[in-house]
């Protein structure tokens, strides 16, 4: 055998270098590529119970339960459809295939999916809810920076009864089919 390597290894020099680093390559992308995913992309199992706070800077996947707050301000944070959420959330985007119950606040987005529930207000630039997502609450659809002016109009809303169309008003969206009455009180 020592004769044989001996014998194999002055041809790879001049004729096989190729196949013999072709081999490890593809060993070593594929030892590379879960590392790179374990750092881009967190799970979070559906046997896993978090109470508290939860904060991170890499994009999550939760299945399980989390009582608290959640805390990705540069990230994407993902429900899944096992996931029960009841927190307030703050993330880049938020994608909900589960249940949340919480208060929602997104940089860029927020995705409720079709079997996805949000029991909360939802606050960012983009929205969007699937057909036979559940939604109960407000929305706020400011742009970034603009959000403290919605304040003061809320406090002006009682002593300007006059100009109360011209004020932003939250928008729920009708999933029963039920017809939406417009009675001012």
């Amino acid at each position: 055998m020592w004769k044989r390597d001996e014998a194999v290894k002055p041809p790879p020099s001049t004729g096989t270098p190729a196949p013999s680093h072709h081999a490890p390559e593809p060993v070593t992308n594929r030892v590379e590529t879960p590392r790179q995913q374990e750092r881009d992309m967190v799970n979070i199992g559906k046997s896993v119970i978090i109470k508290g706070e939860l904060t991170g800077s890499e994009d999550l996947t939760i299945e399980g339960q989390v009582e608290g707050k959640i805390e990705l301000r540069q990230n994407i944070l993902t429900i899944g459809p096992n996931g029960k959420i009841k927190a307030q959330i703050f993330a880049k985007a938020i994608v909900v295939q589960g249940e949340v119950i919480g208060n929602v606040t997104a940089s860029e987005r927020v995705d409720i999916r079709d079997n996805g529930s949000v029991d909360g207000d939802l606050s960012a630039p983009r929205v969007a809810i699937a057909d036979g997502a559940h939604f109960r609450g407000a929305i706020d659809m400011q742009k970034q920076g603009a959000g403290p002016t919605t304040k003061p109009a809320a406090d002006a809303k009682p002593t300007q009864a006059s100009s109360t169309p011209t004020q932003p008003t939250p928008v729920t969206p009708v999933t029963t089919g039920q017809p939406v009455g417009t009675g001012a009180r």
